[in-house]
C-alpha cells in the first residue's frame, strides 16, 4: 500500500494524506492552493481507452457542483452493448484518483469516473463497476481479498539510424547504447508514479527488430501487487500516459498483440495474489498453498472464456503461437514461460541473498512470502482491463468453489465451451448478461476462424490486418 513518504503523486505530498482518504474537500482545497483552472474528468469507455471531459473552474459553487454531482454523458456511444433504458449516464469523480495532467500547458487536475444510470444506481455493466462487483463477490465468498498487478509490454517505433544495433529478438533487459528508449521508458514510469501508479520496475523486453527503415524496440513496465480495482486503475492511467508521452518525443507506441511474423508478441501478463487479514495465502510452509492451486483451477476451467475479456482482437491469437514465451495450451507450472497459468520464483528459500551479495550487512529476517504470486500469461493489451482483471477474479472464485478443484490443478488441458461458462461470470450479479452478449456479438463479428492461415501466407494481408489493430486497448 501506498504511503505519503517518498510519493511522486503531487497531492499527497501536498495534503500529507494518502490518496485513498482523499475527500472533496481536499480537492478543492487543492485546486485552490494551486490555481487551477481547469478539471478533466476520465473515464474508460466499452474500448478500454480513457475518454476525456473538460472543465474550467468557473467559481467556487460551480466547481462543488460537478465534483459533487459529476456530469451527464451519451452512455450509447460509449457502449456497443448498453441497454437501451440507459442511453443517458452520469459520470461521477472518485476523489482517490486524482492527479495532474503532465502533458497539459495549462494546470490541470484529472480524476477518473464512475458511471451511474438514470435511476442514481452503478451503471451494472460499466467496466470499472463490474470489477468492483466481482471483487466484493470475491471477498464475501472467501472472506479474503483479490489482488493483481500487470506486466504492461509495448513497442516503440522510430527511424533507424543504425548505430548500436542490438541483436533481433535479443533485447531482453539490453541497456544503452544497443536499447535505445531506456530514457523515453523512465519518464514514462515518473509520469504513472506521479498519477499514483505503484511501479514495480522497467526494462527493454525480447523483441527488437528493423524493417523498412524503423527500428522496432519492445519495452515493460511492471506494476506492483494492490487490490485489483487499483490494479486496473494503474494500467488504463499507463497506456494513456505513454502513448501521450510518445507523441511529445515523436516516437509511435502500439500494445498491438502482434505486430509482424516471427517476432515476440506483447503480452499484457496479469499476477495475482489473494490476501487474508493483510497476509499472502499463495505459499504454506515454502510451497505453492492449496488455495493458489484452487485458484488456478479456475482459471484451467475457465481459460477459453477468460480470452473474450483478455484477447479482444484477431491478431490477439496470431501472438499465442509456440516458441514465442507465449501459451498455446491450457496448462500450469513452475516458472515456465509457455504455460498459461505460470508460477514464478517466489523468494521460498530460506537464504539471505542480501548478505550474500553485501558480506558487510548483518543479517536480515525480510519476510519474502508476500511476494508470491501466479500469473495468466495469455492476455494482451486488446483486452479492457476492468474486465479482464474482473474475469480473473470471477475465475479465481469459481476455482475456489470447486469441490474438485485440488484434482483440476493435476490437469494440464480442459476443453470447454464458452456459453457454457457465461454462468460463471453472470453469478453474483457480476457481469450483465447485456455485456456478455454484446462482447460476443463482438468477438464473432471478426470471423476470423481461419485468419491465421490467410495471413500467414500473404504479408500483405499481415499488414493490413497489424495496421487496423495497430492501436488497440
Amino acid at each position: 500500500m501506498a504511503t505519503i513518504d517518498m510519493s511522486a503523486n503531487a497531492l499527497v505530498t501536498a495534503l500529507k494524506k494518502p490518496r485513498d482518504k482523499f475527500t472533496k474537500e481536499d480537492i478543492k482545497k487543492f485546486i485552490r492552493a494551486n490555481d487551477i483552472r481547469h478539471v478533466n474528468f476520465m473515464y474508460a469507455g466499452g474500448d478500454g481507452r480513457l475518454k476525456t471531459l473538460n472543465f474550467v473552474v468557473n467559481d467556487a459553487d460551480y466547481l462543488d457542483e460537478i465534483l459533487s454531482c459529476g456530469e451527464r454523458v451519451d452512455g450509447s456511444s460509449l457502449f456497443s452493448y448498453i441497454e437501451a433504458s440507459s442511453s443517458d449516464l452520469y459520470v461521477v469523480p472518485r476523489f482517490s484518483t486524482a492527479f495532474m495532467d503532465p502533458f497539459a500547458t495549462l494546470p490541470t487536475l484529472c480524476l477518473l469516473c464512475s458511471f451511474f444510470n438514470k435511476d442514481g444506481q452503478p451503471l451494472e455493466s460499466s467496466p470499472e463497476y463490474t470489477l468492483h462487483k466481482a471483487c466484493e463477490a470475491f471477498k464475501k465468498e472467501t472472506g479474503m481479498e483479490f489482488q493483481a498487478m500487470g506486466e504492461l509490454e509495448y513497442y516503440v517505433i522510430a527511424d533507424d539510424t543504425g548505430e548500436f544495433p542490438a541483436v533481433d529478438q535479443k533485447g531482453y533487459h539490453e541497456s544503452a547504447p544497443f536499447a535505445k528508449f531506456n530514457e523515453f521508458r523512465q519518464k514514462c514510469m515518473l509520469y504513472i508514479a506521479q498519477a499514483g501508479g505503484q511501479i514495480k520496475y522497467g526494462h527493454s523486453e525480447v523483441g527488437n527488430f528493423t524493417q523498412d527503415g524503423k527500428l522496432y524496440e519492445q519495452n515493460e513496465i511492471e506494476f506492483l501487487p494492490c487490490p485489483a480495482e487499483d490494479a486496473a486503475n494503474q494500467l488504463t492511467i499507463a497506456k494513456w500516459m505513454i502513448r501521450n508521452l510518445g507523441a511529445e518525443f515523436g516516437l509511435d507506441v502500439t500494445f498491438a498483440p502482434k505486430i509482424t511474423v516471427g517476432k515476440a508478441g506483447s503480452g499484457l501478463h496479469i499476477h495475482m495474489r489473494i490476501m487474508k487479514d493483510g497476509n499472502n495465502q499463495m505459499l504454506k510452509n515454502g510451497v505453492i498453498s492449496d488455495t493458489a492451486r484452487r485458484a488456478i483451477a479456475g482459471m484451467m476451467k475457465l481459460a477459453p472464456s477468460i480470452t473474450a475479456f483478455g484477447n479482444q482482437n484477431p491478431t490477439s491469437y496470431l501472438r499465442l503461437v509456440p516458441h514465442q514465451e507465449a501459451p498455446t495450451n491450457v496448462c500450469w507450472g513452475d516458472r515456465n514461460r509457455s504455460v498459461l497459468v505460470r508460477v514464478p520464483l517466489g523468494w521460498a528459500s530460506k537464504t539471505d541473498l542480501c548478505k550474500i551479495a553485501n558480506p558487510n550487512e548483518k543479517g536480515t529476517s525480510y519476510d519474502t512470502h508476500q511476494k508470491q504470486t501466479v500469473e495468466m500469461r495469455s492476455p494482451d493489451a486488446s483486452a479492457n482491463v476492468y474486465l479482464l482483471m474482473a474475469g480473473l477474479c470471477v475465475a479465481c472464485r469459481h476455482g475456489l468453489s470447486l469441490k474438485d478443484g485440488l484434482k483440476v490443478a493435476e490437469q494440464t488441458y480442459v476443453n470447454v465451451n464458452i456459453h457454457k461458462q457465461r454462468k460463471v461470470y453472470e453469478e453474483f450479479g457480476v457481469f450483465s448478461p447485456a455485456m456478455i452478449d454484446g462482447i460476443i456479438d463482438q468477438l464473432k463479428a471478426f470471423k476470423d476462424k481461419t485468419l491465421r492461415a490467410q495471413v500467414t501466407k500473404s504479408k500483405t494481408a499481415m499488414q493490413k490486418l497489424v495496421k487496423t489493430y495497430f492501436y488497440c486497448g
